[in-house]
Order: C-alpha cells, then sequence, then structure tokens
C-alpha cells in the first residue's frame, strides 16, 4: 500500500494541511503511520484530487462497529472474492453500494 504524508495528502486534495487534520477528526480519511512513524494517508483514498466517494460512510459503519482506524485500513485493503479485488478499489469503480453492506454486517 502506498503511503503518502499529511502535507502531500493536502497537496491531492487541493486543501491546507490542517484541513486534511480535520478530515482525519471528522472520520472522512484514514491515517496511518510510515515505518519511520510519519503519520500518512493511504494513497488510494484519494481519487483525482478529492475522497473517494463513499468512504467516509464505510468509515463511519466501521468505527460504530468498534473497528479500530488501522483495522478499517487492514479491511479496506484486505482481497474479497465476493467483491472482486479490495474494498477500496470497489469504492474507486463507483460500487459503494456493495461496499457499505459488507461494512454493515463487519460487526456483526
Amino acid at each position: 500500500m502506498e503511503l503518502i504524508p499529511l502535507p502531500a495528502a493536502a497537496e491531492a486534495l487541493g486543501v491546507p494541511v490542517t484541513r486534511v487534520h480535520q478530515l482525519l477528526r471528522d472520520g472522512h480519511l484514514l491515517q496511518v503511520r510510515d515505518p519511520a512513524g510519519i503519520r500518512c494517508v493511504p494513497a488510494l483514498l484519494i481519487q483525482d484530487g478529492a475522497i473517494v466517494k463513499s468512504l467516509p460512510s464505510v468509515i463511519t459503519q466501521l468505527r460504530d462497529a468498534h473497528y479500530a482506524d488501522e483495522e478499517i485500513v487492514d479491511w479496506l485493503f484486505r482481497e474479497d472474492d465476493s467483491l472482486p479485488g479490495s474494498p477500496i478499489e470497489a469504492l474507486r469503480a463507483n460500487r459503494g453500494s456493495e461496499v457499505k453492506r459488507r461494512a454493515q454486517v463487519a460487526g456483526y
């Protein structure tokens, strides 16, 4: 998984880095730390200068199911034969309803 530091994520979204911090707090984006401990965003969460469509609602559903942010990232990038591919790939292909259904049942 390709990771981009928060300033690069801000540049990709065309917003100040403080807005990226707000998006992280509000659950519209997720952060992970790279091996050096730098806060980063998975690059696939941003597409065409915007947050991938339906990603915030999927994050909310999984947080409501008590998933930690690291577990949500793992879930998004884990291959799912029923999609096919990973949930983040399906979101990027505008198949959000399929992913949201899986996120709903993930906590049960």
